[in-house]
């Protein structure tokens, strides 16, 4: 009989050790260490992903091979209904890709799969539930208002019960609802822990690669907004998702942290309705739709890029003396660190005095952004903040500003320029070196080069 070993795992990062430990050495959070059954008396091969009727079969021995004698056929990407999906996946769905979506708790992550495997009309999916029953799951694809006969529903949790119904149904897609949910009977410890997280994907993924069948997981996150489960996780998946946004607001962004067959940069945006998520192909106008017919002091509105769609976000600045103290730096959706730098910019080089403000910067719509060519929006915003003037609601910035107060120039104006002409604006300030070689005679908007940040300022505010 094989001597049963057991390790002590953290329950948040996936570190391990030979003995309890009171503080994670790795993340540093306290009583995270539970023991599991690492090895057992067990026939099976860990890892695999056939059922435990399934014949068993010789495996070939891999051998080296030279790289110019491998030959690939590129296969064709599943391309779904959903155009926000497909984009942040880099065309579509690989086949025997292994997908991992992780989001808060209630922020949609099971409403998009289910409206996913509804819209693949010409598909078999495979739908595993572990959180859910099939009623509350038909309520839902009934409030989707969508019934795929294709897609098939499971509430199973145990890996071998539900190989055995893919063994059956043959999928052409496999979600699951969530991995956290399932175990497998090749560990012993309970669902959920990471012995468990990791067994139950290195099985998905050999039966993904195998068969060519793509798999979409959904994942719990920590409360520092990082994937639950080992970190081992996110290296085996071919592409990791994140779903964010607020639950008391009704827009949602999925983001891609790693894709293996496409940008990383790239991002999609949803809005939550009482029928579902539907699909927001202009951003733009969304994130400036709420802005007020009088013009207001704060406010700038800045061309980024996010992958290869222009956006055009609002950056509002909040500068007031400070009462408390030591004056505040206070940054959402912006690098804070950035936001010092360019306060510093602004006292050297223009002159304002800003070590006894409070400042404080939001980009609207609960966006991240770490695009250079917003550094003049946000100039712009915080001095239109501070001497309480407000900027011309036509006009639009893209440009980085550098630690001597020069504009610098920014990638791919020519699409931030085609975004700014088609909502309607009439201006935008570039840096002069942008302006160099570019056409601007076919851009139905004026474009006020600059070299110098006081140029600037002085253009919006005389």
């Amino acid at each position: 009989m094989a001597k049963i070993k057991t390790l002590y795992f953290c329950q948040n990062c996936g570190a391990q050790s030979v003995k309890w430990i009171g503080r994670c050495p790795s993340c540093g959070e306290w009583n995270t260490y539970v023991e599991e059954v690492v090895q057992k008396e067990d026939t099976k091969v860990a890892g695999s992903w056939k059922p435990p009727t399934a014949a068993p079969t010789l495996s070939k021995v891999a051998k080296p091979r030279p790289v110019s004698e491998i030959h690939y056929e590129e296969e064709a990407r599943i391309a779904t209904q959903d155009g926000e999906l497909n984009r942040v996946l880099g065309g579509g769905i690989v086949p025997g890709s292994l997908v991992l979506i992780g989001g808060e708790p209630g922020i949609g992550k099971s409403t998009l799969m289910l409206q996913i495997a509804m819209s693949l009309r010409r598909l078999k999916v495979l739908y595993v539930s572990g959180e859910e029953s099939e009623q509350q799951i038909k309520m839902r694809a009934e409030r989707l208002g969508d019934q795929h006969p294709g897609c098939y529903i499971l509430t199973e949790t145990n890996t071998q019960n539900i190989f055995k119904q893919i063994d059956q149904l043959q999928p052409n897609i496999l979600i699951i609802d969530s991995i956290q949910t399932l175990h497998s009977g090749l560990v012993e410890s309970g669902a959920g822990s990471v012995s468990q997280v990791r067994e139950c994907t290195a099985e998905l993924l050999k039966y993904a690669k195998e068969t060519g069948v793509p798999v979409m997981l959904i994942g719990h996150i920590t409360k520092d907004g990082s994937i639950a489960g080992p970190k081992i996780l996110e290296h085996m998946v071919d592409t990791v998702l994140q779903f964010e946004g607020d639950r008391h607001l009704s827009y949602r962004i999925l983001r891609t942290t790693k894709n293996r067959f496409g940008s990383t940069s790239e991002l999609g945006i949803y809005e939550m309705q009482g029928a579902g998520l539907r699909q927001v192909s202009n951003p733009s106008e969304i994130l400036l739709s709420q802005r007020h017919g009088e013009e207001l002091s704060g406010m700038a509105i800045g061309a980024t890029l996010e992958g290869n769609r222009p956006l055009l976000v609002e950056v509002q600045a909040l500068v007031t003396p400070a009462t408390y103290g030591t004056p505040q730096r206070s940054a959402t959706g912006f690098d804070s660190k950035r936001l010092q730098m360019l306060l510093a910019v602004l006292e050297k080089r223009s002159g304002l005095r800003l070590g006894q403000h409070d400042v404080f910067l939001n980009i609207a719509g609960g966006l991240r952004l770490d695009d250079p060519a917003l550094d003049l929006a946000v100039c712009a915003a915080v001095v239109s903040s501070l001497n309480d003037i407000p900027i011309r609601g036509e006009v639009c910035l893209a440009a980085e500003v550098g630690l001597s107060g020069e504009i610098r120039a920014v990638s791919r104006l020519d699409q931030r320029l085609g975004e700014a002409e088609k909502l309607g604006f009439a201006e935008m300030y570039i840096s002069q070196f942008n302006a160099r070689g570019l056409d601007l005679a076919r851009y139905g908007i004026r474009v006020q080069p600059a070299g110098r940040l006081d140029e600037v300022l002085s253009g919006l505010f005389g």
